[in-house]
């Protein structure tokens, strides 16, 4: 089966688009023709390059900008947008979200101050809402909105509980959103990775480590951003018209035999 043009005349933010999972997910969208809005917050160079490479492939993209996790984030996100979509001529709105944008917290609970737990808390949970919640007025009907939530929120791993707790907020807001806008043939899903080679796992870095969370997955590999991607664009696309209100499990089969 062919997606080319899966994503044809559609419009996608991508948040957090400018590494990692996001910049697979934005690429991946923009291959199968969507334009792309490519989101960071503080790596100017890595957008443009995410950009450029979407462009250098054949993609429309572009880069804007907000800082996530402090006051007004969403509507300066979304001001950004709405004027980026202007100067390019482009139709006001958008077809897909995806809310990726997050930090890790890699500390047992005994470790974590009101100050960690606050700012984990503002950039992955809060940070989305209220884009989620900005973005209702703008989606067309019969959009998608797909959150990288994490395998963690299903399997208890104590070093990063905090993190593992905002991901399991937007689960939960996964199921309201996607009670909310059925009628209006949108669909809302969060997509769970699991141990993903991606600059926010410093751990990654450690031989030992990489092995025993590679061993994790029936695979006996860790993920890649493009696996993630993958599902992120089905979840998209019109194939999956009938899917709403599931966590996907995209985690290479992490624990299945425990």
């Amino acid at each position: 089966m062919t997606t080319t043009g899966r994503h044809q005349d559609r419009t996608a933010l991508v948040t957090g688009g400018s590494r990692g999972i996001g910049r697979a997910v934005a690429g991946r969208l923009a291959r199968e023709g969507a334009l792309v809005a490519v989101h960071y917050g503080h790596d100017h160079t890595a957008a443009e390059r995410t950009v450029k490479e979407i462009e250098a492939d054949g993609g429309r993209a572009f880069a804007i900008h907000a800082e996530l996790g402090v006051p007004g984030d969403a509507a300066t996100l979304w001001d950004a947008f709405d004027r980026a979509l202007a100067a390019r001529d482009a139709a006001p709105g958008v077809d897909i979200v995806v809310n990726n944008a997050g930090i890790t917290l890699p500390r047992p609970i005994e470790h974590v101050t009101e100050e960690d737990y606050d700012r984990v808390f503002a950039i992955n949970t809060k940070a989305p809402y209220f884009i989620l919640q900005q973005a209702l007025g703008r989606i067309r009907d019969g959009g998608r909105i797909i959150t990288v939530s994490s395998g963690a929120t299903r399997i208890a791993y104590p070093a990063i509980a905090t993190y593992t707790m905002t991901k399991a907020a937007l689960d939960s807001l996964t199921l309201s959103l996607a009670l909310q806008l059925g009628p209006r043939g949108i669909t809302v899903n969060s997509v769970a990775p699991g141990f993903t080679e991606t600059e926010i796992n410093p751990t990654l870095q450690n031989p030992q480590i990489r092995q025993a969370l590679a061993a994790a997955s029936v695979f006996n590999r860790l993920g890649a951003p493009a696996d993630i991607a993958d599902v992120v664009s089905f979840v998209a696309s019109d194939e999956a018209r009938w899917v709403t209100g599931q966590w996907i499990d995209a985690t290479g089969g992490v624990h299945l035999g425990l």
